[in-house]
């Protein structure tokens, strides 16, 4: 019975702040995140503000994933499309003005070792692609019109594995964080590992995995990506 306890309340541990809060968010899942078209849409936006920060007028669609809501803040314009996943465990989801999150994207802050510089804070005009995912563990910044393709990910974690006497999940992990600047665009299925700075006005092309910071104005692709020529 007790590890039954356990486990109930380690899950709610990682749904909601408490369970009050748990109690709340689910019931306006329940009874209105389901509602199709704009009726839906202009429901949640009036409803959804006793569960989030929104800061103007936000769209967010049927079917839409909120975890930790008290920790998500959505500014005027943001738009979340159907299907899209948010945990915004301690450290929170900061979305900026007219920005768009499309379906099946997840942002997932993913802080359940307390690390002090979790978060996910994506400022104005910028769109996350379809099944794209960005983890939040040590921090991602995406800056002003920052676009990424479909199927990218952002991973702001990486896991230690040098000791082969010890399983790779018993080894820790490290976390630097990830800064991607303004005016960025991540091809499809681009991968940006920890600790990468992105520069402003860069292009990182699909498939490409970024292991190093990319300079400012330049293409980048490959595996490992390296510099394929300067935008003047």
């Amino acid at each position: 019975m007790s590890s039954i306890i356990s486990n109930l309340n380690l899950y709610l541990s990682r749904q909601a702040s408490s369970l009050g809060r748990y109690v709340l968010e689910q019931a306006l899942y329940l009874i209105v995140g389901w509602i199709p078209t704009l009726a839906g849409v202009g429901i949640r936006g009036l409803l959804y503000r006793l569960i989030l920060k929104m800061d103007g007028l936000a769209a967010i669609e049927s079917n839409v994933r909120l975890r930790f809501a008290d920790n998500i803040k959505l500014a005027h314009g943001v738009y979340l499309d159907q299907g899209s996943y948010l945990h915004a465990c301690p450290g929170g989801i900061d979305i900026g003005k007219n920005s768009i999150v499309m379906h099946g994207a997840v942002l997932h802050v993913y802080n359940f070792r307390d690390l002090p510089h979790s978060g996910i804070t994506i400022c104005e005009d910028s769109l996350v692609g379809e099944f794209s995912v960005i983890r939040g563990q040590d921090g991602v910044a995406i800056g002003n019109r920052g676009y990424t393709s479909p199927f990218t990910q952002i991973i702001a974690v990486n896991h230690v594995f040098d000791d082969v006497k010890r399983p790779f999940v018993d080894q820790g992990i490290t976390a630097e964080g990830i800064v991607i600047e303004d005016d960025v665009w991540l091809g499809a299925s681009a991968v940006i590992t920890d600790g990468v700075r992105v520069g402003r006005g860069s292009v990182v092309a699909a498939g490409a995995v970024v292991t190093k910071d990319v300079p400012p104005h330049t293409v980048v692709g490959g595996v490992p990506a390296k510099v394929i020529r300067v935008i003047y």
